[in-house]
């Protein structure tokens, strides 16, 4: 396939510093034995919400396979558990792309309280553009590539957050 010179969804920007997704609410599904919402999930909202960022705004992810045969997958992945989410709480995020190239983003996100404003866990990802023909990574189309390189330009002036590229490890005094 040959990528597609017209942008599939999306705006070209400018695009708000940081994007908010809404319409996210903890499922009683993945509340676990501890009352809570279970590790696992709060990366399958994390995954739900990128994807809204990636179609809304950028015209890339579901849409991009379907008429490209490509599409993002994420590398690497770094949570922060900050504060307990329970069932029937209301979720916005906040998302800012920190880098991208013509193959790759870095983005971090928020996970907030709709209820009280808290942040209750942090994403930063790596996610890269693959060839679902090969399997191998595969540029952007011009269109996209663009889009990225706005996101982050619009999202450069953001303050920085503490746990932004925070290394895992025992902290020892």
């Amino acid at each position: 396939m040959t990528p597609q010179s017209e942008p599939l969804g999306g705006h070209d920007g400018p695009y708000p510093a940081p994007v908010e997704i809404t319409g996210f609410t903890v499922r009683p599904d993945w509340i676990d034995y501890n009352g809570h919402m279970n590790v696992g999930y709060y990366g399958v909202v994390f995954d739900l919400a990128f994807e809204r960022l990636l179609v809304d705004h950028l015209g890339l992810g579901e849409p991009q396979v379907a008429a490209l045969g490509q599409g993002p997958y994420i590398l690497q992945s770094h949570l922060h558990f900050l504060r307990e989410v329970r069932e029937g709480e209301a979720l916005v995020f906040r998302f800012r792309v920190l880098d991208a190239d013509h193959k790759r983003g870095h983005y971090f996100a928020q996970m907030v309280s709709a209820e009280d404003g808290v942040v209750c866990a942090t994403q930063e990802a790596l996610f890269m553009n693959v060839s679902h023909t090969t399997g191998r990574s595969e540029p952007y189309p011009d269109w996209a590539a663009a889009r990225l390189a706005r996101m982050v330009s619009d999202h450069a002036a953001l303050p920085p957050e503490p746990q932004i590229g925070k290394p895992i490890g025992i902290r020892r005094k």
